[in-house]
């Protein structure tokens, strides 16, 4: 029997503690996003690069070749956009949409959990820069 591997994915626990202003510009901002295919159920989890927090509902996927997966969450995950980062345990190779993130918290110098939120279907995107766009 495998035991439950825990990922911990931290893109901005680096930075500390950052503050929010309410009306920040959205990451997605410079971009254009263009979904590619059909959503996926599940992605391979050994081909996760790295990950990029947009905001409480949404999560980009990096992948090894390039890829870019986007999950909306079913439901907004309270801290997620401000702490930047959460982790996951599964069984397999695969994180899925029916795969529990937990927000992670740095506070003090302690790691902590939040609240645990689930996952939705895998969308790949292509980001595609305004300014490269315009004429």
């Amino acid at each position: 029997m495998r035991l439950p591997t825990t990922i911990i994915i931290a893109s901005a626990l680096a930075a500390g503690s950052m503050a929010f202003a309410a009306d920040k510009a959205s990451k997605d901002e410079p971009f254009e996003i263009k979904a590619v295919g059909e959503p996926e159920g599940c992605i391979r989890r050994s081909s996760i690069r790295s990950t990029d927090v947009i905001d409480d509902e949404t999560i980009d996927f990096k992948m090894n070749n390039g890829d870019i997966y986007r999950n909306r969450l079913p439901n907004k995950c309270s801290g997620l956009g401000f702490e930047g980062a959460f982790s996951y345990k599964t069984s397999t190779n695969q994180l899925c949409n029916v795969d529990i993130i937990h927000v992670l918290d740095q506070t003090a110098g302690r790691l902590d959990t939040r609240g645990a939120c689930g996952l939705g279907k895998f969308q790949k995107i292509e980001k595609i820069r305004k300014d490269q766009n315009e004429d």
